[in-house]
């Protein structure tokens, strides 16, 4: 089995190399739309028979589980955003150490620039949950094409709604209580177009409902636990109980197929969930915000890689997946080669936690 280098998987050797990842050329803040050839058969089922009784029991959660983000969330409620992110920093000590930069832009903020960092950091987050959420509507659209299964075509088919609803949700919140949206971050939208365009259908769903769904579902969760803010909260938890469904779908779904793999069909899965994992992480990076706020940053980011708080939140978002991939026989198969990459990345700590296939339902609403 041919070996492939971190260079062949994610464009560099190391996964911390700061100049590749800001080399990255970031969204055009006008671009409308963007166009990717979807890979894949298009598979009609004649077989009606329901032979995955765990896929039936999710699809019976997934149709008592709908609610209309119109009609239940409190839209009518005010969000001060200055006052949400104030108290919000406050809970957590969240802003930045001005000390850490003495010798660069940040040296000279104070309080108001703090402040309005913090609210386009709020600002660009919920605008890649909203991407993703398009995101995850595309990729579960096409598993309802490319699935060979009659019970996992009815489960996906639900998940378009949830998908639907949420872009909704999202959207509405970011343009009607906060101000607005920034662009998809690039190296989300490379993920997104690796994730359409593969042909094999198994791969849209590791890619979806294993890597980006579940680190989303971590992420909500975060920031579920951090704000105080209301609605945010009330729609973060309506999100969290179709998300964890989501997660569950890919983990039932995909633990029968992977359990026949080959050793090598393997670790073609194996070096797609790490490079999923990179594209994840790299986003989180921020460096839109940093651009909006007037710093360049390549003087502030190779410090801010270093934040205790940041490395914290970094690790937490693989909260969900690392268990999950060690479900699956993803983390130990090929000489343990997805645990080496996970305890490169510093999240390997996760593997004994509950997996989503398990604990979904400690999400229900």
């Amino acid at each position: 089995m041919i070996e492939k280098t971190n260079e062949e998987i994610i464009g560099r050797l190391d996964i911390n190399d700061i100049e590749a990842i800001l080399d990255t050329e970031l969204t055009d803040p006008n671009e409308l739309s963007h166009s990717v050839k979807s890979g894949g058969d298009t598979i009609f089922t004649w077989d009606y028979t329901l032979t995955r009784p765990p896929l039936r029991k999710l699809y019976e959660k997934a149709k008592t589980g709908q609610w209309n983000g119109e009609t239940d969330l409190p839209w009518e409620t005010e969000v001060d955003i200055e006052k949400v992110i104030k108290e919000d920093q406050a809970l957590i000590g969240e802003g930045i150490d001005r000390s850490a930069y003495i010798g660069t832009p940040l040296e000279k903020w104070g309080d108001k620039e703090s402040l309005e960092f913090g609210i386009e950091g709020r600002r660009w987050m919920l605008s890649q949950f909203l991407h993703g959420e398009q995101g995850a509507l595309v990729c579960t659209a096409k598993i309802v094409e490319t699935v060979p299964w009659y019970d996992a075509k009815l489960y996906a088919s639900t998940q378009v709604v949830d998908e639907a609803r949420h872009v909704e949700v999202f959207a509405k919140y970011l343009n009607e209580k906060i101000g607005g949206m920034y662009p998809v971050n690039p190296h989300l939208r490379m993920l997104l177009d690796d994730i359409i365009t593969d042909s094999r259908w198994d791969m849209t769903y590791l890619g979806m409902q294993i890597m980006v769904e579940g680190l989303a579902l971590a992420a909500f969760g975060y920031m579920h636990q951090l704000t105080n803010e209301p609605l945010l909260k009330k729609l973060l938890r309506y999100v969290m109980s179709d998300e964890a469904r989501h997660v569950a779908f890919g983990v039932l779904s995909l633990k029968e197929v992977y359990d026949d793999m080959t050793d090598a069909e393997i670790k073609d899965r194996q070096e797609f969930a790490f490079e999923a994992s990179i594209r994840m992480r790299d986003r989180f990076l921020q460096q839109e915000v940093w651009e909006h706020m007037g710093v360049n940053p390549r003087e502030v980011i190779p410090l801010f890689m270093n934040d205790p708080q940041r490395i914290f939140f970094q690790q937490m978002l693989f909260a969900k997946i690392v268990p999950n991939c060690k479900k699956l026989g993803l983390l130990d198969r090929n000489d343990k080669w997805l645990r080496q990459r996970f305890e490169e990345m510093g999240v390997i700590q996760f593997e004994n936690h509950e997996d989503t296939g398990e604990e979904f339902t400690k999400f229900e609403i």
